[in-house]
């Protein structure tokens, strides 16, 4: 190997650290409702060049697909943490999924904006997430926890629709909240 130059693992790893920088500041960007998004902020937010950010993301539908699928995948890994109870772990985990939807509220709506509602990234992450909180919500029920008159693409349609609420997390809260002591068996 001539001298100077980068062994193709060292490489790798450096491309790996931008894409992860470039999805951490797009992240961070979207979650800001009032700031102005563009594929350069979001590579001055990364610090990173133009180049990196579209050898990365050849543009904004595929950097918005690739956050949509990270934040599905956390949401799906996050359906295997231990719990109290079956429905601790049923409320901990539409916790989760309740903040995911709010803070994501910029990518989703602009993920939907430009792709079909059918397509693959949409449809096929949702549908990961409904495999994921399924047992969750069966366990619950089983354990006769909360309501067994209920599918999860209900409760996935409630949280979705208090999402769209225009307010903060304190307007949010209490109404998330209601829903969830819905939930439970009286």
């Amino acid at each position: 190997m001539a001298s100077g130059s980068t062994s193709f693992p060292a490489r790798r790893a450096a491309a790996e650290r931008n894409r992860d920088k470039i999805l951490d500041a797009a992240r961070d960007a979207f979650a800001d409702p009032g700031a102005e998004i563009s594929m350069a902020e979001i590579a001055r937010r990364a610090d990173v060049g133009m180049a990196t950010l579209y050898r990365n993301f050849p543009g904004r539908q595929e950097l918005l697909e690739a956050l949509y699928v990270n934040e599905v995948d956390a949401l799906c890994e996050a359906a295997g943490e231990d719990a109290s109870s079956p429905g601790a772990a049923l409320v901990n985990w539409l916790r989760r999924l309740f903040a995911f939807v709010p803070g994501k509220r910029l990518i989703v709506s602009e993920l939907l904006e430009h792709t079909d509602p059918g397509s693959p990234v949409i449809h096929g992450n949702r549908a990961r997430a409904l495999a994921a909180g399924r047992p969750l919500l069966t366990a619950a029920q089983d354990a006769h926890e909360v309501r067994g008159d209920l599918t999860l693409e209900q409760v996935f349609d409630l949280i979705a629709a208090i999402a769209k609420i225009h307010g903060g997390p304190d307007y949010l809260e209490p109404i998330f909240q209601t829903m969830l002591d819905g939930l439970r068996l009286r």
